[in-house]
């Protein structure tokens, strides 16, 4: 959730006993047998994100739930126009952390961080929780209290326990002078049991994240020490009994908020991790051997995170429930141009000039763009800004611009492309020039320029030439 140093160490010393003492939650004891609805076995052909949402100067910042979908797990739709499909109306009105947990009867649960904004050092024993039957709707919004210690309810996620038949809710807390991973276990998610420690690696540790494959459980978590992840597994669930067996996960940057997914279609597990401050980002590692602990960082030029995201939490859905999700929220009516060979850019306009930057960066409306029918050629295209509008992406001396369309037959011309196959990767995309076909839109010094490209042009020159159009 936030860098090393900047959530306070609170000292504070709390005895075991007074985990015990709390007086104020029921403890909810169901027998397995009471589980009696379980969903039927389902094909999942996609995936949802849940997050929220910070900029650099924190003007894209927005505290409620947002959904994005994809097909693949690493290249994302925001939905509803990247705008909260549902906010919190109690505690602070806002949240962070969100996680979306699929229950037994096939239903969903939503739970997040009550805490809208940074202020690390508010003390709050309540997470935000919806339930949902689709993801198109939301019900029965409370707000669940964990535990009575003077600390926080941090970064929740939830997992089944068939051994107890009930559900674990996990999430960072303040206990013995640091941050440690609390537990409660709960049949409904509004009653809930005493908290007690669930994992204590004796330094502050903050979201886990668990996930189980051919019978072992893997727990990761961040180090808030140093801001690596790491990871502890378990033949069981039960508090106490994970051990660490990862070195320390880095980018080389601070990185926090560990989230695991099984590929749909391969023997494949992505883990994503967010770097911790506004100026963030998110990383994206894979292993086909999760009991290995050994990633392989991918290439950014592999994934692509929903505009401005925080702290992702990752879902499998059916093809159904994705085209549903797709047909109540809308995708974006803009898109983002990112670039092939340098992937942590994308194509912005700053002070009407055309040029790639490193995301994120803020105005964040910079790098969204209405591809529109080209003004000169309906069957090829034009880039309209959306913070601008009626403002195009055109060439001038052979230097791209944004510029108002004076509606005359030369900015036309000058502002049509054709999209063709991409001179460094047939799936992404290049773009020809309208009036100068042998000129293509490329950067050069991390300006957008029009320079003729041919299939004997330097790689370089290719490569500077591909984009990705996505969102």
């Amino acid at each position: 959730m936030t860098p090393t140093g900047s959530r306070p160490m609170l000292r504070r010393r709390f005895m075991s006993a007074a985990l015990a003492a709390v007086t104020t939650l029921t403890v909810a004891t169901v027998p397995a047998a009471a589980q009696a609805q379980v969903a039927p076995a389902a094909t999942y052909s996609g995936y949802v994100m849940g997050y929220f949402t910070e900029s650099p100067t924190m003007a894209g910042a927005a505290y409620g739930l947002h959904l994005a979908v994809s097909s693949d797990g690493l290249d994302w739709t925001p939905l509803n126009q990247n705008a909260p499909v549902v906010t919190p109306t109690q505690g602070t009105t806002g949240l962070r952390d969100p996680f979306i947990m699929r229950k037994q009867d096939g239903t969903f649960v939503v739970l997040a961080t009550d805490l809208k904004g940074t202020n690390w050092a508010e003390q709050n024993q309540y997470l935000h929780v919806w339930d949902s039957a689709d993801l198109r709707g939301f019900t029965n919004y409370r707000r669940v209290k964990m535990h009575s210690l003077a600390t926080h309810s941090w970064a929740p996620e939830a997992f089944w326990d068939p051994a107890r038949g009930q559900y674990g809710i996990i999430y960072s807390a303040a206990s013995g002078g640091h941050d440690v991973i609390m537990v409660n276990y709960t049949s409904d998610f509004t009653t809930v049991s005493a908290p007690q420690v669930f994992f204590d690696p004796g330094y502050n540790t903050i979201d886990g994240n668990l996930v189980s494959a051919n019978g072992v459980n893997y727990l990761y978590f961040k180090n808030n020490n140093n801001s690596t992840l790491l990871g502890a597994r378990s033949t069981s669930l039960a508090p106490g009994s994970f051990q660490i067996y990862t070195g320390a996960i880095s980018p080389g940057r601070g990185v926090e908020a560990p989230q695991i997914v099984k590929s749909n279609t391969q023997n494949v597990w992505y883990m994503w991790g967010d770097t911790w401050s506004p100026n963030g980002r998110f990383f994206a590692w894979q292993t086909t051997d999760l009991a290995s602990g050994t990633w392989t960082q991918l290439n950014d030029r592999a994934y692509t995170q929903p505009l401005n995201s925080k702290h992702l939490g990752i879902t499998a859905i059916t093809a159904t429930e994705m085209s549903n999700l797709i047909a109540k929220w809308g995708s974006p009516r803009w898109n983002r141009i990112k670039s092939y060979n340098f992937p942590d850019r994308y194509v912005r306009h700053a002070d009407n000039a055309a040029r790639i930057d490193t995301y994120p960066f803020d105005p964040y409306q910079d790098q969204q763009w209405k591809i529109v029918p080209g003004l000169a050629d309906s069957a090829a295209v034009s880039f309209e800004s959306v913070n601008f509008p009626g403002r195009y992406l055109r060439h001038a001396n052979n230097v791209m611009v944004l510029a108002a369309n004076d509606n005359t037959a030369l900015f036309r011309a000058d502002a049509t492309f054709r999209r063709v196959a991409g001179f460094a990767d047939q799936n992404w995309s290049s773009f020809q020039s309208y009036n100068f076909p042998t000129r293509y839109i490329r950067h050069y010094g991390y300006v957008l320029r029009l320079d003729p490209i041919t299939s004997s042009s330097p790689t370089t020159d290719k490569q500077d030439a591909t984009f990705r159009v996505g969102y």
